[in-house]
């Protein structure tokens, strides 16, 4: 089981990248990348690593990195200093224009997150229940958790289906301390197209956690049952020579 520790999460990409590109077939199993550091900011990033990165996306007709770290948490959205629910509502009163782009049809993370399909309407806010269970005293860490996959509309024939890669996140309080640990569950997760950018949603989602439960965000780990290249190691050579 590869593991790959680091506190820039420039370095953790493309020491994954570098991983998978010289692996039979460009996949890896049981992968598990981890970004530390978090509780002094950051995280740390390599400007040039991923200005690079977001050339190429664009060139292949993808989203930046910073667009696939919104489908997990719309940063943009939110203000520390206002009550979580803004958030939601605000984010609720734009998904009807978030997801007419084409890759959100399915829904996004976040929308998954806070509207979670239901027997009930509204859908479930499993955040606002983590976050209250927490600081309603209830420190059951398997209590704090969120799924993404829904079965009944997820599991299906489709030979490709894009969304949903992710399928769980765990939020995870550190016995005796201040600190909270993300960690976000992939089947099948794209490195080129998408594992930047879900590391940083990651860490943006731990980190408002984090605030809203009134600890410090510290780790982020990213499980990837299979780590999937999914492009030719001759095509992310330019890029792997940014490594130090």
């Amino acid at each position: 089981m590869p593991d790959i520790t680091s506190t820039s999460i420039s370095d953790a990409w493309l020491s994954a990248v570098a991983l998978t590109s010289a692996a039979p077939h460009g996949e890896v199993l049981n992968l598990n990348v981890t970004v530390t550091g978090l509780a002094e900011g950051g995280p740390q990033e390599d400007s040039t690593v991923r200005n690079t990165l977001d050339q190429m996306l664009a060139e292949s007709g993808m989203g930046s990195v910073q667009t696939g770290a919104s489908t997990i948490f719309p940063s943009s959205l939110w203000n520390p200093s206002r009550p979580k629910e803004q958030l939601f509502a605000r984010y609720m009163a734009a998904f009807p224009k978030i997801r007419k782009c084409r890759s959100n049809s399915r829904g996004t993370y976040f929308q998954r997150l806070i509207n979670y399909p239901s027997f009930k309407a509204p859908g479930f806010n499993q955040l606002k229940h983590v976050i209250e269970t927490y600081l309603g005293g209830n420190h059951r860490r398997s209590a704090l958790q969120a799924s993404i996959l829904v079965p009944e509309t997820d599991l299906n024939n489709a030979p490709l289906q894009g969304f949903p890669c992710m399928q769980q996140i765990a939020f995870v309080p550190v016995a005796k301390t201040s600190a909270l640990h993300v960690v976000g569950f992939y089947p099948h997760q794209y490195l080129f197209q998408r594992a930047y950018g879900n590391y940083l949603g990651l860490i943006l989602l731990g980190r408002f956690v984090a605030h809203e439960m009134h600890l410090t965000l510290t780790n982020m780990t990213c499980v990837s049952t299979i780590a999937d290249l999914e492009v030719s190691a001759k095509k992310i050579e330019p890029i792997l020579r940014l490594r130090p």
